[in-house]
């Protein structure tokens, strides 16, 4: 009965949706900020943002940025809202298919005629019904080990490779920088053989440099010479190439190679919205429990995206991922931290 139900609850959620929203995001209310918390208001049309207050966060569409995407803020590397450092888009694989689904670049069935698939978010895995992003989900702050955290869900509508699938956002009160991604299929969906998470705009922040067990690894290495406006290829690393800790999580960590946004000089036409100017962070990928399949992989671009525009300094890291065969509810945590990679590293071997 629930295989039917969903394509109909689809149906009508098109039906009351599909123009998408018509009110301008800075008319919508903003966000509550709590103690530890910022959440999306209540009692009317509110943006849809979570995360810490002195932290890291997530947002939705219609906050700036396309759709098909989560918008991630760091305003603690005076980059404020609603700038966006980086996003996270699905691309999930079903079982038996190569064509990873892209959740940014397909159309939508729900909002007709709009690239990007439809997000919204949810309090529970149980609230899959389509909304239309104007009246998001607070989230559940609860204890958990002793510890508070915000949860929230985010669904995407069904991909064109028929994959449906949904992921569960934690934060937790004493790890400012980061969150959990814990990736799922909707209830009867079809098997996946892979669901990547995958940071998508490593362009903005120009990440040139991965820290490895065996050493550092440049992108105007890995892809030395490379001139074209499109994606490099991926290039992969195994697991035991990553950064442990002693517990054995698996570290896969990316930086720039500059010390000083203030000083880039930018081609005439490079659009605004790539010009970062705050400060200087670590991004990275850890898994708890790596498997023995568990790969680091990154696509490099030499090119802004949609644009001829090159990137000041060369080619850099645009997506940056982790990919391990799918098990329903196989958690992630993704962070970017205002500390050097070499103090990172420093505090993993701790």
């Amino acid at each position: 009965m629930k295989r039917l139900l969903f394509p109909l609850l689809l149906m009508l959620s098109g039906l009351l949706y599909g123009q998408g929203s018509t009110i301008p995001w800075q008319q919508l209310l903003p966000p509550d900020t709590m103690a530890t918390w910022v959440q999306p208001g209540q009692g009317k049309p509110a943006m849809p943002v979570w995360g810490h207050v002195n932290g890291i966060r997530i947002g939705l569409d219609p906050l700036p940025g396309p759709r098909g995407l989560i918008r991630i803020y760091t305003p603690y590397l005076d980059y404020p809202f609603p700038e966006v450092m980086n996003f996270i888009a699905f691309e999930p694989i079903p079982k038996g298919q190569e064509q990873r689904g892209f959740s940014e670049l397909e159309m939508s069935n729900i909002h007709p005629g709009k690239r990007g698939k439809h997000f919204w978010s949810a309090n529970s895995a149980t609230d899959s019904l389509p909304l239309d992003g104007l009246n998001p989900a607070r989230g559940i702050v609860e204890e958990i080990n002793g510890e508070q955290t915000l949860t929230v869900y985010i669904f995407s509508e069904p991909f064109d490779n028929g994959a449906k699938v949904y992921t569960r956002i934690r934060f937790f009160a004493s790890r400012p920088y980061e969150f959990e991604l814990a990736t799922y299929t909707y209830e009867g969906a079809q098997a996946l053989d892979y669901f990547i998470a995958t940071a998508t705009m490593g362009n903005k922040a120009r990440l040139r440099t991965l820290f490895l067990e065996d050493g550092q690894q440049s992108s105007l290495a890995l892809w030395p010479d490379y001139k074209d406006i499109h994606f490099t290829p991926h290039a992969y690393f195994s697991q035991q190439r990553m950064l442990r800790d002693k517990k054995g999580r698996a570290y896969f960590i990316a930086a720039p190679d500059e010390t000083d946004y203030r000083n880039t000089v930018y081609s005439a036409a490079t659009h605004s919205h790539w010009k970062y100017r705050g400060k200087r962070a670590t991004q990275y990928w850890i898994k708890n429990t790596p498997s023995e399949q568990l790969k680091g992989l990154v696509t490099g671009r030499f090119t802004y995206w949609a644009s001829r525009e090159p990137i000041p300094g060369g080619v850099s890291i645009e997506n940056f991922e982790m990919k391990e065969p799918f098990t329903s509810g196989e958690t992630y945590v993704f962070g970017i931290t205002p500390l050097s990679p070499e103090a990172l590293i420093r505090q993993i071997k701790q």
